[in-house]
């Protein structure tokens, strides 16, 4: 059986992007095990459940899955999960990603046994992309390095927070994902002129934001052949 690991914010992610790859991969037949840096379950985005934000229909969706799936709700903590256990590691997005999972050292031990490992696979969405600025491969080099990438791009992070760089929380952005990934090497092309945006280069498969949630789960079922 196909089993994926699930890499999740608990200082907020975003519910789409989420919720919408853990259904496309249970309703493959794929297994699903959650993880969080330290064990709890998962804090999700409040703006993700909101209905003017998302849609009535995506709003309450999500929330019920949220509250009701119980991997989401026994995760395991990221140190004890091992990547080679699974075929893929997926990372879900949300601002919250930017404070725990992408700073979390067993987080970028996932990301880099996945990619490194003979057959297995990582999808890092939107602001989880942020991880790929800081993850190193196991010589020390930035696994980003050259790859081809998309993520959630200054370009959209300008509209949301203010000239200090606060969230509209008033928590301090720590930094943007865009310009890490940048610096470590990422050949970033967020492709804001398209409606989507999947990035796939070798192991490693990156999209953009939460409109691209379900092309990015077709896209992972296509390049685990489920």
């Amino acid at each position: 059986m196909t089993k994926a690991l699930f890499v999740v914010s608990e200082e907020g992610y975003w519910g789409e992007e989420c919720v919408e790859p853990l259904e496309s991969l249970s309703n493959a037949g794929v297994e699903i095990t959650v993880a969080t840096p330290s064990g709890n379950p998962p804090k999700i985005d409040e703006r993700s459940i909101d209905p003017e934000e998302v849609g009535e229909d995506t709003a309450e969706h999500v929330q019920e899955v949220h509250e009701t799936d119980e991997r989401l709700n026994d995760p395991i903590p990221t140190a004890r999960a091992d990547a080679d256990d699974y075929d893929v590691v997926v990372f879900p997005g949300g601002h919250g990603t930017e404070w725990d999972v992408n700073q979390d050292r067993d987080a970028r031990r996932l990301l880099r046994d996945a990619v490194e490992g003979d057959d297995g696979k990582a999808l890092v969405v939107c602001h989880a992309v942020g991880i790929l600025g800081f993850a190193r491969d196991s010589h020390g080099a930035f696994i980003v390095n050259g790859r081809d990438v998309t993520g959630f791009p200054n370009a959209w992070e300008e509209t949301i927070v203010d000239e200090d760089d606060r969230m509209p929380s008033g928590r301090k952005l720590p930094y943007w994902v865009e310009d890490e990934v940048k610096a470590a090497g990422g050949n970033w092309d967020a492709e804001l002129e398209q409606e989507t945006s999947v990035t796939v280069d070798g192991d490693l498969i990156t999209a953009r934001g939460p409109e691209s949630s379900s092309a990015a789960a077709e896209t992972l079922l296509e390049e685990l052949d489920v």
